[in-house]
């Protein structure tokens, strides 16, 4: 009795606010019964099923609205990530070019041989291989027996090449190109450089169009910037955006350009290792609207990368190490970067 009391006395107060502010209320009235009515669907239905045009659609939608109200969606803010990591995945349609990949049977077989010969190289299992009939590079081999942990043979005095290439390290400058997907699936070229020995950074530009006046130009504007009296080598890409001219830059600087053999990336690896390392901490998790947007996010990252972010061939210090007094008490305080993407 005491319910149906307050339920009637609930409806006339809302019927009186309807007619006094019905044109007002109206349009409030039905945001409210349809939100009422979104939530028992949520009750009742676990899974739901959308179509690719139902997909788009929301992760359209999900660029205008802002991430505080992302819970008016019925799908977790994840989802529309990996929805847009599909749409792009499904745009990049080329073939996959390269060598066929080896056989079990070949591999088993090269490591047989290795095991049972230990003095044998790497060319010489390849010409055993060949009385078998089996043609197979020096460079796979050697593949082969490193990811089975074993080195070359026979191992031979002096330092190895972890210690060879940190040496080398110091004197040497890499750069690559990455590109990204936007929101709009409008593809932008990233140009950056590291110095292999301090892991420091420079974002050269972001651009919709590269081409060879582009790319020569931000080589100018690294050297005009950039103090390149201790790099003497240069690692690149056989990329056709990179001139002659570009690599005169360099040159003038006194820096001798070495382009990677082809289809080589773990020539140019620290270059590789920050595309990956931005891509997973970074722009995989982060809906990019357009150049000026992405431009924002990466000059952010990238002094996040620099002054901040441990790295393990640096003994877990930073590429560009500000001094800082540690107290011994009190509170930590956290500063997010990228709306708390990261955090320092």
């Amino acid at each position: 009795m005491l319910c149906r009391f307050v339920y009637l006395l609930a409806r006339r107060f809302l019927d009186v606010l309807s007619g006094r502010f019905r044109s007002r209320l109206a349009k409030d009235v039905e945001i409210a019964v349809l939100r009422h009515q979104l939530e028992v669907l949520r009750r009742q239905v676990r899974r739901l099923d959308l179509e690719p045009a139902d997909r788009a659609t929301l992760a359209v939608l999900s660029g205008l609205l802002p991430r505080a109200r992302w819970s008016a969606f019925v799908v977790t803010p994840a989802t529309i990530l990996r929805w847009h990591r599909d749409l792009v995945r499904r745009r990049w349609t080329y073939p996959k070019l390269g060598r066929p990949p080896v056989g079990d049977q070949i591999r088993e077989l090269v490591l047989r041989l290795a095991a049972e010969n230990p003095r044998w190289g790497y060319l010489r299992i390849v010409g055993e291989l060949r009385h078998l009939g089996i043609r197979v590079s020096a460079s796979t081999v050697q593949r082969m027996l490193r990811r089975a942990g074993l080195g070359p043979a026979p191992r031979r005095g002096g330092p190895n090449w972890s210690t060879f290439l940190c040496t080398q390290a110091h004197g040497a400058l890499a750069c690559d190109f990455f590109t990204l997907e936007t929101l709009w699936l409008r593809r932008l070229y990233v140009l950056v450089f590291i110095e292999l020995g301090s892991r420091r950074i420079h974002l050269a530009g972001v651009t919709a169009r590269p081409n060879g006046a582009w790319v020569t130009q931000q080589a100018r504007n690294l050297s005009m910037t950039t103090d390149l009296s201790s790099p003497r080598l240069l690692v690149r890409d056989r990329d056709t955006k990179f001139t002659p001219a570009f690599d005169e830059v360099f040159r003038c600087e006194g820096i001798r350009v070495i382009r990677t053999p082809v289809r080589a990336p773990k020539a140019n690896a620290f270059a590789e290792r920050f595309v990956r390392t931005v891509r997973q901490e970074c722009l995989d998790w982060t809906l990019i609207h357009g150049q000026g947007h992405f431009q924002a996010v990466l000059d952010e990252y990238v002094e996040h990368y620099n002054r901040h972010r441990p790295h393990r061939g640096l003994d877990l210090s930073p590429p560009e190490p500000t001094s800082r007094v540690h107290a011994t008490t009190g509170a930590v305080i956290r500063q997010p970067r990228l709306g708390g993407l990261i955090n320092e």
